[in-house]
């Protein structure tokens, strides 16, 4: 951090020319990253980020300067180069009183990473290298990757704002090929939270690594995916990734005013089937996407997106709301000092319903499950999608049968939410492995019950697809 004296001065340079509100946004960012490739550490890498910026509000438009030097020499120097973009002769307002902001949140850490040693820690991953390989003689390939990340981050403004958060993530992924006759399949997850190492106390890399590892095996004999429309049931948890893309980003303020999102001006509308609550919440403790405060130190919130099928609101950070007269939700994020904040999701998941999930399988005659979505693609402005399914199974007279490869879903978010017609008591949010894309990279986390839909596009492919989250 830097002492608030120094941060009146920034706030009061960036406010000299013009300028209506002013903001000082500084970053300590330490990371740890192990890759074992096929039984062997192809990267073991320690680093660290630090930097800060300064950006200056002139009504509806902003400037921002960054430099990786927190003396307050070269703050001061971003403070006036952000400062004199402006354009506006008016005199800058007078400074309020730093008061620190505190946020019950709970994103405390027990455990602290360095209570376990590099070498233990690739004994680990040799570990679960070798729990996956023991499944099946049919495994090829394994790929895993531990990440361990402490970002400080320090907020003032020039209306008053003095906002601390301590964010540290330990993620764990692995992805297991498997091989038989020719053929392949991969499987891939994620396990990972805001979170020390007493992640390891509630999600074990171990059964992740075998649970992944069975997954491929089980792809081998699957049969081709079937093509056409049909009910497809998809899976609670992860299984939310969907609607993220395919609907969460048309949320998102930025996308709002610029009237490229298909919900634009629909707020009190009915833009879902009346059993559909969504809800983006950075509030939930340990959750990758959960704040104490976002990257412009506005408190986390709950914020309910849309209710029993009526749209209450959008993701707002400051910019947005500012143009719109109204206040943030919480929702400006930033990858690092280098970037300006925007709107973006934190954890944002389709609520529980009532429906017994065994009772959504029973009420398909023929229909698909997907169980494990992979990569994929939305059309941020209408809300197309295409999404690779790479773990999924036929619904043949009310039960889940046999597995098949290479499927696609393809559809329209806004169609789908209002034809779903059944969601379960089963709610889960994923486990750990969501990074979106938005320009920028940001954790999240997703999450849903089991859901019906009652047409939906299933066609076959082995094509992979990227994706713009987690895939």
């Amino acid at each position: 951090m830097i002492p608030t004296e120094i941060a009146r001065k920034i706030l009061d340079e960036g406010l000299k020319r013009g300028g209506d509100l002013s903001e000082v946004y500084i970053e300590d960012r330490e990371t740890f990253n192990l890759d074992l490739d096929d039984g062997k550490i192809e990267r073991a890498v320690r680093g660290n980020d630090r930097g800060g910026g300064v950006r200056v509000f002139y009504q509806d438009t902003t400037a921002y300067a960054y430099t990786d030097d927190l003396e307050e020499i070269a703050l001061l120097e971003a403070a006036r180069a952000a400062s004199e973009a402006s354009k506006s002769t008016a005199e800058g307002r007078i400074l309020v009183d730093l008061t620190k902001r505190e946020n019950p949140v709970d994103v405390g850490v027990k455990t602290p990473f360095s209570t376990l040693d590099e070498k233990s820690k690739v004994d680990l991953l040799h570990q679960m290298d070798e729990v996956a390989r023991k499944q099946s003689s049919y495994v090829s390939s394994v790929n895993i990757s531990m990440e361990e990340v402490h970002r400080a981050v320090w907020v003032y403004n020039s209306e008053g704002v003095w906002a601390e958060d301590d964010r540290n993530f330990l993620e764990f992924t692995i992805g297991v090929t498997a091989k038989k006759n020719g053929t392949l399949q991969r499987s891939y997850s994620g396990i990972g939270a805001q979170s020390g190492l007493e992640l390891l106390e509630s999600q074990s890399p171990l059964v992740l690594a075998e649970e992944v590892a069975k997954a491929a095996v089980r792809m081998l004999d699957a049969r081709p995916a079937p093509a056409g429309e049909m009910t497809v049931v998809i899976t609670n948890g992860w299984g939310g990734v969907l609607f993220h893309e395919a609907c969460g980003h048309a949320l998102e303020a930025d996308f709002v005013a610029k009237g490229t999102s298909i919900y634009s001006g629909l707020v009190g509308e009915q833009v879902a089937s009346p059993i559909v609550t969504a809800i983006d919440d950075g509030t939930i403790p340990k959750r990758r996407g959960s704040l104490r405060f976002d990257d412009e130190g506005t408190p986390s919130s709950r914020t309910v997106l849309i209710e029993k099928g009526i749209l209450k609101d959008y993701i707002w950070d400051l910019k947005e709301a500012r143009r719109a007269g109204r206040d943030s939700t919480g929702n400006g994020r930033r990858e690092t000092f280098r970037h300006m904040p925007m709107p973006r999701m934190t954890n944002t998941y389709i609520d529980v319903g009532t429906h017994d999930p065994e009772e959504i399988i029973r009420s398909v005659k023929h229909g698909f499950f997907a169980k494990q979505l992979g990569g994929g693609q939305a059309d941020f402005a209408r809300g197309d999608f295409v999404f690779t399914v790479t773990e999924g199974y036929l619904i043949e007279d009310g039960r889940v049968t046999v597995p098949v490869r290479g499927a696609t879903l393809m559809g329209n978010g806004p169609q789908a939410l209002k034809q779903i017609d059944m969601i379960g008591t089963d709610f889960a949010l994923d486990s750990g492995r969501g990074r979106c894309g938005k320009g920028q990279w940001a954790r999240v986390s997703v999450g849903q019950p089991t859901v019906r839909v009652p047409k939906l596009m299933v066609g076959g492919t082995d094509r992979e697809i990227g994706g713009q989250i987690g895939a």
